[in-house]
């Protein structure tokens, strides 16, 4: 080889050099756009990514709230229902008392039923009667069941001549039951209708004996009372009531 063409080669050599070094940084820098393409492509999926978390976790915020609004709506119905209720027991009671009242002032005593003993005690107040019973029922009706009864026994003695005797030992026995004093309550029950069992608290008094007497543990003595009051009463109101417990009871029977 001779010296000029060894020269030549190098000349060459040379020449290519700088070609092949720009090529690769070419590539490389082609390489970098690519993987900067790649990051703003994979953080722009991840940012909405994390958009759509945040946006879920919002709407599940909001879910609970809107929940907890509705549990607190549905809390304050059921407060204003059971209050209804309530108030509309006390009205019912109220009602019954005040009917009570109202029925037993239209009635008399039948001028020729006194007999002779009778016409020569002193002449009855029925002002003082109807006061002292209806002080007594107003304790009963504010739950005052001790003071009720005690006004109630006190009527009894100081108007043993009255015509509100079936009504107020109906209502002695209603007193001595609230304070779940079964047996006399059953006894006080009894009274009424074995009494008075023509007046219209004998079925509901025999229907109080047999609450009574279920409170007392007395089972087979409170179907007894139940079966009186079927055949005895068939057409009372209490009847349906007195048929219901009859079915529950029975079953304890067979035992």
């Amino acid at each position: 080889m001779t010296r000029a063409r060894l020269v030549l080669l190098l000349c060459c050599a040379a020449c290519a050099l700088p070609a092949h070094a720009f090529l690769d940084d070419t590539e490389a820098r082609k390489q970098i756009a690519d993987l900067r393409a790649e990051v703003a492509q994979g953080s722009g999926a991840l940012r909405q990514r994390l958009d759509g978390v945040s946006k879920n976790q919002l709407d599940f915020a909001n879910q609970i709230e809107v929940l907890r609004a509705d549990m607190a709506r549905l809390t304050g119905q059921i407060e204003v229902l059971t209050n209804s209720l309530e108030a509309a027991h006390k009205r019912q009671q109220d009602f019954y008392v005040d009917l009570d009242n109202r029925l037993r002032k239209l009635e008399t005593v039948p001028a020729t039923s006194v007999e002779p003993a009778a016409a020569a005690q002193p002449k009855a107040d029925p002002q003082a009667e109807m006061r002292d019973y209806e002080a007594a029922l107003g304790l009963f009706r504010e739950s005052k069941f001790a003071e009720a009864q005690a006004a109630f026994e006190a009527f009894i003695a100081r108007h043993a001549g009255s015509t509100l005797l079936p009504n107020a030992h109906y209502w002695l026995a209603s007193s001595l039951y609230q304070q779940k004093k079964y047996d006399p309550s059953a006894k006080a029950f009894g009274h009424v209708a074995a009494t008075w069992p023509s007046d219209p608290k004998a079925p509901d008094a025999l229907l109080g004996q047999a609450n009574a007497l279920v409170g007392a543990k007395d089972v087979p003595g409170a179907i007894k009372v139940l079966q009186t009051l079927v055949e005895k009463y068939p057409t009372s109101p209490a009847v349906e009531t007195a048929r219901a417990r009859l079915k529950m009871l029975a079953p304890q029977k067979k035992r």
